[in-house]
């Protein structure tokens, strides 16, 4: 989404309520409802199709175990998700652009091709989303789902026309959708709290085969898009004309962050839950989406069955939208092209069919995609820690030096993680796995 849509899409009373909240003359808690809306819109990155592939896997197999793994990443996103919004609020820019006008032309081009394939990973895990959803609902073929898929998400980004308000209802009830139906879920599976506290907060992977679940888990839930596309939502959706106006829009943006990432974490964390108390026990091995519809009505009930494929529809079709608003952004901002916007979504959306066209497992390409991104997080992870610890960026909104040590180590840990998967892959024994 254009800022400009997005300013021209706000009305003069819009306009007026966030002036006089920034200017301190309206203090009512409504009101803080005003700036509700971007941190929710990349919200929907962290609920998306890979996240419900390898959320399955993991409960599947590894029951709560790999737990912590779902909670130390959302921590991880929490952080970074709050400084791509600070970015955009300080400096009216994204971090695509800022990217451009502060590095070397080589390191530009570098992230802007390892970016655009991260925007095709993740067209590809969010379109098979809704079309694996489609599928299951009317017997359809997967690829005409996906088509199908992409006129809805297409009618959806229309609404940017209107401003930025209806697309962040849209997402925002699509969200909800999410969310309520993982509260349903746990109502339905049996469920082993004491297991769950301890696979939350005991650290453990059983096996190589653990390891590779675990980085899909990261890659599937801290998304290189929504860092990109976070900076972007923020960084002229309500102007701050002082330093006291801005200091106000990040403490909002902060608590929106918490609380829209706490409710993905939670999504998250019901969704391996509901595959460990589900087929843990007696069914290990399922894998795929598609076997795990199929083995929830014999299991658990019809209403269980239904209730996924609610939730896998209302993600795929929404983090479509957003995965391709992202994409788009990308694009403009590290080229400075001003390209029409349906040749910029197309260049993410057409590869996704292509692998589909081509015959690929759908739930095997759903976690490819997050290993993926797992591999091309770092690149926007490194550099929104670069320019958002540099004062002549941010000036006195640089991070502080523990925020910056806290970064840091997020990054490193992703990066260790991505290099042990990659000696794991070519056969590398590693001590302890």
């Amino acid at each position: 989404m254009s800022t400009a849509e997005g300013q021209l899409g706000m009305s003069e009373s819009t306009s007026r309520a966030i002036a006089d909240v920034l200017a301190g003359r309206n203090h009512r808690w409504s009101s803080k409802l005003l700036f509700a809306g971007p941190a929710v819109v990349a919200s929907i990155a962290y609920m998306d199709p890979g996240n419900f592939a390898t959320n399955i896997q993991a409960g599947a197999k590894y029951g709560y175990s790999l737990l912590w793994v779902v909670l130390g990443a959302n921590l991880i996103a929490m952080l970074f998700q709050a400084l791509s919004a600070k970015l955009g609020i300080v400096t009216n820019r994204n971090l695509a652009e800022l990217s451009r006008q502060h590095f070397p032309a080589s390191v530009v081009y570098g992230m802007w091709g390892v970016s655009e394939i991260a925007a095709m990973a993740t067209d590809l895990a969010e379109f098979l989303g809704g079309a694996i959803g489609l599928s299951l609902l009317f017997h359809i073929p997967l690829l005409l789902g996906m088509v199908i898929t992409g006129i809805v998400t297409y009618a959806i980004l229309a609404g940017e026309k209107q401003g930025f308000r209806p697309l962040e209802l849209i997402i925002g009830g699509l969200v909800a959708a999410v969310a309520l139906s993982y509260v349903l879920e746990l109502l339905i599976v049996h469920t082993n709290w004491s297991a769950v506290a301890a696979g939350s907060l005991i650290p453990q992977l059983h096996g190589a085969g653990a390891l590779s679940v675990a980085v899909g888990i990261l890659g599937a839930t801290v998304m290189p898009h929504a860092i990109y596309l976070h900076s972007g939502l923020t960084q002229n959706r309500a102007r701050a004309q002082s330093h006291s106006a801005r200091h106000k829009l990040v403490r909002f943006s902060n608590a929106e962050v918490l609380i829209a990432l706490t409710v993905a974490g939670l999504v998250n964390m019901a969704m391996v839950i509901m595959a460990s108390g589900a087929f843990h026990a007696g069914h290990p091995d399922v894998a795929e989406i598609e076997t795990a519809y199929h083995s929830l009505t014999p299991l658990v009930g019809t209403a269980a069955a239904g209730i996924f494929l609610v939730s896998l529809l209302a993600s795929g079709v929404s983090s479509s939208v957003v995965g391709t608003m992202a994409g788009q952004m990308i694009m403009q901002g590290f080229t400075g092209l001003h390209l029409p916007v349906w040749i910029r979504r197309l260049v993410t959306m057409v590869p996704s069919f292509i692998v589909i066209a081509l015959g690929v497992n759908a739930t095997n390409a759903l976690v490819y995609s997050q290993v993926v991104l797992s591999f091309a997080l770092p690149v926007p992870m490194i550099a929104l820690v670069i320019l958002t610890s540099r004062r002549d960026v941010m000036g006195p909104f640089a991070n502080r030096r523990w925020v910056t040590g806290a970064a840091i180590l997020g990054t490193v840990v992703i990066l260790a993680l991505n290099v042990v998967l990659l000696l794991q892959t070519f056969g590398v024994a590693i001590p302890g796995l």
